[in-house]
């Protein structure tokens, strides 16, 4: 306050922090006149009010503020001290901000913004007579027409009107306030120019509409219906301003009265019977919703930014209000639509893109707003499905898919195919439909944002027309045969369409020719000339890619090797348990396409990218070819042990795992032959030392160990357990000891899971009288210590939902040792193991006694609550 400059800006935040933290562990013991100290202090002194009321907003995060999560503890001392400053302080605060207000309120605009504020913050939790009385309110309009104070006195007002109240008293206080308002001018929105003030107004409007909406639903639930039917009165008052703003040419302003709008049709939905004037109404929102949804001139389509994000989550806005209406009068929202819909499309090659649009845009929201199950838009209610088939009929005879601009044309397209079913009632115009998908108006269109979302809608359109498209099937592949080609980066030629679009058309081919009602053998030919050109290029850059010395020339062609496997994959997505590989005749393709791209995985370079992409490939063959695929298996394995890192191999061993659990013995010499090589390249890479900040190579065999453990739990679970048990007693006990390492060690309460799940399933299958030579003291040595002195350890959190999972296959383990061993197991905890861990032998009993008890619940349960004991 002496100072002669004043302090910065942060460092007066920063103090009143301070002061907050103070108040906050002092106030209630050693320092209850904290306020009066302060206001003593201070006075009327500009600097010293600045800090005072940053000090209180502070005071309001720390204690008040409902978007910070407070602990319990701190709930309890917030509330109390609430409370504390209620009985003690709060009228002499309220007056000093009438004082600040007074004198502040011309001169220092500043300082009056800021009390307006700390009042907004407060007023949720004081007594509200303190404020909504004759000479604040008075006080407050009168900032309304203060350039420098209105918007700052508006939210002040909004904070009042939101406070919780009686619904009676809230209504009064809020028709006062309206009056007010309107008498002094504030309801003539037109002639209003300061837009960011009436952004803040119609918030203001908002909180008044929805806190009269609380109160009308209060009092109907109440029983108190003339209360309720005078608040109702109120609401209705408040619509014809609410409308203005909604159809405010500011989106801002608009979307703030949003929910005023969206909570009055809620009311309208619950009355039995609608008045001429709320009908009025209803039909009022929703000509505003069509006007709100049009974009403007200046929406920036070639190059989206804040603005038009801004105007996207707008529009989302505005299509719940919809919805709403939808619900409140669906017949009135088919005729306004149908209107709209056809008197726009009747002139559409002389009306503007955006009129065009939102037309379209409304036939499209149709399908949300009156939903119907399972898309069956075209049966049903007669009247409906009658106006929506007129309309999609008018959409696709009218010529208006060639209208020139993207907003229009994608809009076309995304509302044909939510309407797909309408192609099956009239299946006449799917020609038109597809040449439209097919040339300049979509595929082929000059614009690459409308060619790519084509290419996704083209394929879903295909996919849920496939039974309607046989007649068009050769003619559609061949006109998409130049969309299909692989482009090689080194001849310049721009493709159409980027790799990631290209997936679709493949797709889409795979659909035309497996649906198709041709013979097996012709869709054999049909695939085989799909695949053979991507067979052909893959050779020739391969041999390309082997010579290649430039690694940026490396990088480019391993790309493009990557994505014909990936079109070739992408194709088989086709088939189903109907339509298998085998019944359509294209095995022998695919096992030609195995054959093209196993030779991939040998190539010295870009071996990350190349195995990714031959490894999902199997993936896909494994689900399509069955054991067709399994000569194919071990030199694709070989390929991908050699020179791998720990990533390469966290990502072969669930391909492992898929052949595997499918194939189950059908695939034992393999796994045997493939499980001691894969194991010493995991092992290897898991001792590997790394840099100790290396976090990404932690994580690398974080991921890989789990990998691991999935992979041993795949073979035990799959009846493959032979195939530990054959690697002999070096090597079983090597791994076995990795799985109680994985069990006990490692601070991952997934992989701890896992190892459980392996360690309950050996005891199983080897842990009887007539199991693995050995395993019996493997089990009583190692395992059962395994299942104690993991959860005993601090890493072990009991809180953690994934920990709780583990310490649950613990407890399975440690029944099925008990299963296996019967008494001997409880012989040897009671007499050795228990009492070595010094567990007082009343809790041995009770352990041994869940132990033995036939419902595995109550074991499991009980351990959880054994653990919390004994940890410290």
């Amino acid at each position: 306050m002496l100072n002669a400059q004043p302090e910065k800006t942060f460092i007066r935040n920063k103090a009143a922090q301070v002061f907050a933290l103070v108040f906050v562990t002092e106030y209630l013991t050693k320092w209850p006149k904290f306020f009066f100290d302060i206001l003593s202090v201070v006075g009327l002194n500009p600097r010293g009010v600045d800090l005072y009321l940053r000090i209180l907003m502070a005071i309001d995060a720390e204690v008040v503020d409902r978007d910070v999560i407070h602990t319990a503890e701190e709930a309890r001392r917030n509330t109390l001290l609430k409370d504390t400053m209620r009985e003690q302080c709060i009228p002499n605060l309220v007056e000093s901000w009438y004082q600040i207000l007074q004198t502040y309120q011309q001169s220092n605009s500043e300082l009056t913004c800021q009390c307006l504020e700390v009042i907004g913050s407060y007023v949720s939790w004081i007594d509200l007579t303190l404020i909504a009385n004759d000479r604040f309110i008075n006080m407050l309009l009168s900032h309304l027409s203060v350039e420098v104070l209105r918007e700052e006195a508006c939210d002040c007002l909004y904070e009042i009107v939101n406070k919780g109240m009686d619904p009676i008293d809230k209504t009064k206080l809020v028709e006062s306030l309206c009056q007010v308002l309107q008498s002094a001018g504030f309801f003539s929105i037109n002639q209003e120019e300061d837009v960011d003030f009436l952004a803040r107004f119609s918030k203001l409007v908002n909180g008044m509409g929805q806190s009269l909406i609380i109160s009308w639903s209060k009092l109907v639930k109440a029983g108190d219906l003339k209360s309720a039917q005078d608040t109702l009165q109120s609401i209705e008052s408040k619509v014809p301003l609410m409308l203005q703003l909604l159809v405010h040419e500011d989106d801002d302003i608009s979307s703030n009265i949003i929910v005023f709008c969206y909570e009055y049709l809620q009311i309208l939905k619950q009355l039995a019977m609608l008045s001429n004037q709320q009908k009025a109404n209803l039909e009022a929102v929703m000509l505003a919703v069509i006007k709100k949804l049009t974009y403007d001139d200046e929406y920036n389509f070639e190059n989206e930014g804040e603005d038009e994000a801004m105007f996207v989550e707008y529009r989302k806005q505005l299509k719940l209000l919809l919805d709403r209406l939808a619900q409140v009068s669906p017949e009135l929202l088919l005729t306004s639509v149908r209107r709209v819909f056809n008197n726009t499309l009747q002139n559409w090659q002389t009306t503007p893109f955006m009129e065009v649009e939102v037309a379209i845009r409304l036939l499209f929201m149709l399908g949300e707003a009156i939903p119907a199950s399972h898309g069956a838009h075209f049966c049903g209610d007669a009247a409906k499905a009658s106006v929506l088939q007129d309309m999609m009929r008018t959409l696709v005879t009218s010529g208006v898919s060639a209208y020139n601009h993207t907003s229009v044309t994608l809009e076309y397209f995304e509302t044909v195919v939510r309407y797909e079913k309408f192609f099956a009632v009239e299946p006449i115009h799917i020609p038109n439909i597809l040449m439209a998908f097919l040339d300049h108006r979509g595929l082929r269109h000059a614009s690459p944002k409308v060619r790519s979302r084509t290419a996704y809608l083209f394929s879903r359109f295909v996919k849920s027309l496939h039974k309607q498209m046989n007649t068009f099937v050769e003619d559609i592949l061949r006109r998409i045969q130049d969309l299909l080609e692989l482009s090689p980066p080194e001849n310049g030629f721009q493709t159409l369409l980027t790799s990631d679009d290209q997936l679709f058309i493949y797709e889409t081919a795979g659909v035309l020719i497996v649906n198709s009602d041709y013979p097996a053998d012709r869709k054999h030919i049909l695939m085989r000339n799909l695949l053979s050109p991507l067979m052909e290029k893959f050779k020739i850059l391969l041999e390309k890619l082997m010579l290649e010395q430039d690694e940026e020339r490396q990088s480019v062609l391993a790309d493009c090797l990557n994505h014909s496997v990936g079109f070739a994959s992408r194709t088989s997505k086709a088939f189903s348990n109907k339509q298998t590989v085998k019944q359509c005749g294209c095995s022998e393709v695919y096992l030609d396409c195995l054959r093209t791209f196993l030779p991939a995985l040998s190539c010295p370079v870009q071996k990350e990218v190349l195995r990714g992409g031959v490894r999902t490939f199997l993936h896909r063959m494994i689900i399509c070819l069955e054991e067709e695929v399994l000569p194919f298996i071990p030199t694709a394995s070989e390929h991908m042990l050699k020179d791998c890192e720990a990533k390469d191999l966290q990502e072969f061993i669930p391909l492992i795992n898929q052949i595997t659990a499918k194939f189950k013995t059908q695939v034992s010499a393999f796994l045997q032959q493939v499980f001691m090589p894969l194991l010493h390249a995991i092992f290897e890479m898991l001792i590997r030392p790394a840099e100790e900040n290396d976090q990404s190579a932690s994580l690398d065999k974080q991921m890989l160990r789990r990998s691991y453990f999935a992979f041993l739990q795949t073979v035990s679970g799959s009846g493959m357990s032979e195939v530990i048990a054959n690697q002999g007693p070096e090597n079983v006990e090597r791994v076995l000891f990795t799985v109680i390492q994985g069990a006990v060690e490692y601070p991952d309460p997934i992989a701890q899971k896992t190892c459980f799940i392996i360690l309950s399933k050996l005891v199983e299958l080897w842990g009887g009288k007539d199991g693995l030579v050995g395993f019996a003291d493997f089990v009583y040595k190692h395992i059962v210590p395994a299942c104690f002195l993991a959860p005993l350890k601090p890493s072990f959190d009991l809180t953690d939902a994934q920990t709780v999972l583990a310490l649950s296959e613990c407890a399975v383990t440690m029944k099925t040792i008990y299963i296996k061993r019967g008494l001997e197991c409880i012989h040897y905890l009671q007499q050795e193991y228990l009492p070595s861990l010094q567990v007082a032998p009343e809790i041995i009993q009770e352990f041994c006694q869940a132990l033995q008890q036939p419902d595995a619940k109550v074991f499991k349960n009980y351990l959880k609550v054994f653990f919390q004991r004994a940890k410290p």
